[in-house]
């Protein structure tokens, strides 16, 4: 199994001088250490105009400067917002492209869609249309990181003439799709169009098996056409992540920020919001009360503990190892949320690594060499039905009629 860290970059009210520079370079730190430590991705999301919940509007910027730092960990965009509306298919295409080139081909390519009003409704999104919206512009970004020149298109969300979208990436034929994920439902769609999945929900072993079965018989089935040019047939799922030698210890650094995180989510959906004047993290303590003293005593109180990735080494191994008989490919640590501090989260980081993660990694290489084997033949099948864009011939190619006339060689333009 893989591991990955996972970055909404939160910022909880109060908001005090200097909070945002400090929480950036704070994720950077993170991610370094995440790389020195031997973790396979480092994933940040894209979100606009969330207060409190995410301020990781411009992950591309972020990604950057993490792999000029960094030399193994993979660059995951979990996820860029993909609808024309939001970022045009031609300028995600040439940033994914050169942040492959700069990393060295690090990069993931997760395609989402936006589900908040304050988001949808900025951009002039129709809620009803956004899937079908990401899905025709996730799959002509693809043709542009591919075809040489992009023959163009004509499509619901946006149109382009044809233009070579340059550069080109140096992962071929282009990173790696994958898709967020928060039902059953949204697995389908990304198994159908195999892409893997970024499954940001919490769940128990028993319903992470379902989600598991679902996602794999769609992947060998005649129901998966890629959307892309390549197969990722890969399920990831976030966890909670806060550890310490004793249960208690990270229970009190950790629980509330996780529950925050899950808080603010649903509050952002489902509940007025008022730009700039939030105060999310003081309506949720209110609401919470003295909840992580009680759960501190009822986890102490139990010979068995399934914190869901909070707690001792010994309970992170428990649950990982529910996670991988599961059948999930990939842990994201949600380390990141609420007012949990650098220091904290980096010590669960080296605690991991230095304690779990052996566990898991002495034998992935294996495991998946197995699962590319047994793999194969469905995803041969798979890309054989897709129905490719075709390159233009030279000749198809329409010439782009200069806007200025010149005559002789010391003409002027008029």
């Amino acid at each position: 199994m893989r591991f990955g860290v996972f970055y909404e970059l939160q910022l909880p009210r109060p908001w005090n001088d200097g909070d945002e520079h400090r929480l950036f370079k704070d994720a950077l730190e993170q991610v370094v250490l995440a790389d020195k430590l031997g973790f396979d991705y480092a994933w940040e999301v894209e979100h606009h105009f969330l207060d409190e919940y995410s301020h990781a509007s411009a992950p591309e910027v972020f990604l950057a400067a993490a792999a000029g730092k960094t030399e193994n960990i993979r660059l995951g965009h979990g996820i860029r917002q993909v609808i024309p509306n939001y970022n045009h298919p031609a300028r995600t295409a040439e940033g994914l492209a050169t942040l492959d080139l700069v990393s060295d081909g690090r990069v993931e390519f997760g395609i989402g869609e936006g589900a908040t009003r304050l988001e949808l409704g900025a951009f002039g999104i129709p809620a009803r249309r956004k899937r079908a919206l990401a899905l025709e512009a996730a799959e002509q970004i693809c043709n542009m990181m591919v075809l040489t020149p992009y023959p163009g298109f004509e499509g619901e969300g946006f149109s382009m003439p044809c233009r070579n979208v340059l550069p080109k990436p140096l992962q071929t034929p282009h990173p790696k799709l994958w898709m967020a994920c928060t039902n059953r439902d949204t697995i389908k769609v990304a198994a159908q169009n195999g892409i893997g999945a970024l499954a940001f929900a919490f769940l128990d072993p028993e319903e992470a098996k379902t989600w598991s079965t679902i996602y794999y018989d769609i992947i060998k089935s005649d129901a998966c056409v890629p959307l892309g040019w390549n197969v990722n047939a890969n399920l990831a799922m976030v966890s909670a992540f806060s550890m310490h030698e004793d249960r208690a210890e990270a229970i009190r650094r950790g629980q509330d920020n996780f529950e925050f995180f899950r808080y603010s989510q649903q509050k952002l959906v489902a509940e007025d919001f008022t730009p700039g004047y939030s105060d999310m993290w003081g309506d949720f303590m209110e609401k919470r009360g003295d909840a992580s003293d009680r759960l501190i005593q009822a986890a102490l109180a139990k010979s068995e503990f399934d914190g869901a990735g909070i707690g001792t080494p010994d309970d992170m191994l428990a649950h990982l190892t529910n996670f991988r008989d599961s059948g999930v490919d990939q842990v994201i640590f949600l380390q990141q949320a609420g007012h949990n501090t650098n220091a904290n989260i980096c010590e669960s980081l080296e605690l991991f690594a230095n304690t779990v993660m052996p566990e898991f990694t002495r034998d992935v290489e294996e495991r998946e060499a197995a699962k590319a084997r047994e793999l194969a033949p469905y995803i041969e099948a798979a890309l054989a039905r897709k129905a490719y864009m075709q390159p233009l011939a030279e000749h198809e190619v329409p010439v782009v009629k200069a806007s200025v006339k010149v005559a002789g060689a010391d003409a002027r333009e008029k």
